[in-house]
Order: C-alpha cells, then structure tokens, then sequence
C-alpha cells in the first residue's frame, strides 16, 4: 500500500472515533463560515444602503443617539440640505428617512421616507416597480417591498396600520436587496409624523458634479462642518458601527475558537489512539527502512485528513444552516455574504488544528525503537 493510501486510509479505521473528532471540529468550522457570512451580509447591506442611488457619499449626524435611530446616531436637520447642496462641486443632495416602526404582526418594519415630488425616484434607489404607481405627498399612501407584502399577507390596493394610522399600498417594489425588499417606502413627511421627528432626515446622500473629486468634497465639508456632521463612504467610516461590528466579530470568533479547542482535543486525543493501537506496525514500518521523518508525515497527514474533512463537513452545514435561517427570515431577510476570505480562514484554522493536534502523536510515533515496537502486543 502506497505513503498516500496509508494517509487516506488509517484516520477512518476507527470509525466512531474518527467521526467524533470530526464532528468537533466540524462544528468550529460551521460556526466561522456562518457568522463569518452573516457578518459580511451586514456590512454589504449596510454599505447598499449609504450608497443608495449611486450617491457618492453620504452625511450623518456626528451625534450618537441611544434612542435606536439608523447606525446609532442622532438625526439630522433638513436645513443641512441647503447647506451642502450650496457647495461648490456638489450637484445634488437628497435627504431620507429611515426608520424602524411596528406595522400590524412585523414589530420591526423598516420604513423609508422620501420626497415623492423630486428626482430621488425608485430607479435611484435601485428599485423596480412591480406594481401599482407612485406614492403622492401627504396622501398617507406607500410602496411596499415584495418580502413585506408576502410578510404582511397583503397586495397593493390594502390598507395596513401604522401607529394607528391607515396607509394605502399603492404600489409594491423589488431591489433584489432583502432589507429593501422588506420594507414601505411613503411620503418623508409622512414618517417624521409617525416618529414624532418633523424637520428631520436620518442620512443625506451626495451626488457631485462630473470630474470633481469626492475626497476634495468631504474634505472641505468635514473642515468647516465637522464639529456636527460627519462623511461616510462606507459603513466602517461610522465609529460606533465599527465598533459594533468590532465587538460582534470578536464575539463570533471567541465562540469559534472555544468549538475549535474543543474538536483539537478530540483530534490529539483520536491521533494518540490511533498511534497507541498501531506501535506494532509502526515497528514493522521502522524495520522495513521508514525513517522517523516519514513516520511523522504520515500521522500528520492521518490528522490533516481528519481536519480538512471536519472542515469541508463543517462548511456545509454552516452554509445549510445559514440558507435555511435565511429561508425562514430569521435575520429580517438579510441575505448572508459568502466570500473567499471566510472560508479560507476556516480552512487555514482547520490546517492549524490538524497540524497542532496531530505533532505530539507523530513525533511519539517517530521516535519508537524499532525493537520495542514490535515486541508491543
């Protein structure tokens, strides 16, 4: 039998043993890929949104606010509308309303105002109309996203409550981006009644003038504004969500490394059987011309088998899992984010642990006497 089939072939020769350890580090594995997707889902829905309608950047309130307004800060007044838009090298400013509301059996309805009058239409918002027409200001009319109709049970030409106010759907939308499509968009005006915040816009998107620099833009606008308002191109420019996301993926990774450490036991445990039950035939290998080095890449390479396997088991799952989370809407039909980088740190975890908790049981192998191992029995 060949230094290659040897490899392939000892881990699995206890096989109740071997599928414990790989169910342990299995679980680490899941554990990385999905948070790891659910992480990057955030962000990548976060950062859609700041970049709504190809705006070049976007301005919110330096100001946190603990009253749960979008990204953690305060809002922002619609005076800073005129006074962004009056800057030199910018052609257009657009302020919007996002929000958080109960509609009907959805606690957490994400409700979207915006001016229904001006050039801020759907197609900017990257959303397509599927049904119905345009909401008209001040008519308590809506657009709802196709995830909140099928959420609500309803259709266009329905009334839904919000607040204990009546709003007529009009029309429904789909962006292909699930938060949208899980939300109602009405008049602007209309949602700072229902949050008891007239005068106020939570973000204010920026388009510039063709050829000038957006860094020269926010430059000049966090120079003389700066003490009140903040540039964000992209979501880790917020410190609080930073933070946030920080804190999240530090969390998601403890819990991963604790599956990890446990599933290494396992594999070290697993991997000091194996040698133990083979120490007679690991003489007969020594006797035959194996040198100790050979020796030690086998057992290595018996434990790498075992933890590439956990790990290729263990992406699925995550990915299963995760997919059926999102099927259901446990995450409020964000859609998970799978990248290169998630799956390559699972794996390179995966290698670490084999290689880790498989040294101590090849170098014991390595180092038998020939003549002690085969008078084992």
């Amino acid at each position: 039998m060949s230094f290659i089939s040897l490899i392939f072939k000892n881990p699995f020769r206890n096989k109740s043993r071997a599928i414990l350890a790989i169910i342990g580090i299995g679980i680490g594995i899941a554990t990385i890929i999905a948070l790891g997707a659910i992480m990057s889902g955030m962000t990548t829905a976060l950062d859609d949104t700041l970049s709504a309608g190809g705006a070049d950047f976007s301005i919110l309130n330096k100001e946190s606010d603990a009253t749960g307004t979008p990204y953690g800060t305060a809002t922002l007044d619609e005076g800073w509308l005129d006074t962004i838009k009056n800057i030199s090298g910018v052609k257009n400013v657009e302020g919007v309303y996002i929000g958080m509301v109960p509609v009907e059996n959805d606690p957490f309805s994400m409700l979207i105002g915006i001016e229904p009058n001006n050039d801020f239409n759907l197609s900017s918002m990257t959303m397509t109309m599927t049904g119905g027409r345009m909401i008209e200001d001040d008519s308590k009319e809506l657009l709802a996203g196709k995830l909140a109709l099928e959420k609500l049970n309803k259709s266009v030409g329905d009334e839904i409550t919000i607040k204990n106010q009546k709003f007529t759907i009009v029309g429904s939308f789909e962006s292909g981006d699930p938060s949208q499509d899980r939300g109602l968009l009405t008049s602007i005006k209309d949602v700072q009644k229902l949050v008891d915040d007239s005068g106020k816009v939570s973000i204010i998107y920026v388009y510039v003038d063709s050829g000038v620099d957006v860094n020269t833009i926010t430059e000049k606008i966090d120079k003389e504004y700066g003490d009140n308002i903040t540039t964000v191109t992209s979501i880790t420019d917020i410190e609080m969500v930073a933070e946030s996301l920080d804190m999240v993926n530090a969390a998601s990774w403890g819990i991963s490394l604790l599956a990890i450490l446990i599933g290494g036991i396992g594999i070290i445990n697993t991997m000091i059987m194996s040698v133990y039950e083979r120490t007679r035939e690991i003489g007969v290998l020594k006797a035959v011309g194996w040198k100790g080095i050979r020796i030690l890449g086998m057992i290595l390479g018996e434990s790498l088998v075992l933890t590439i396997t956990a790990g290729i088991i263990g992406s699925l799952i995550g990915i299963g899992g995760i997919e059926l989370f999102t099927y259901l809407q446990i995450f409020g039909g964000m859609a998970p984010v799978y990248t290169i980088e998630t799956f390559a740190q699972a794996f390179a975890v995966a290698i670490f642990v084999g290689l880790i908790g498989g040294f101590y049981p090849a170098y014991r192998a390595s180092r038998l006497p020939p003549t002690e191992a085969l008078r084992y029995e």
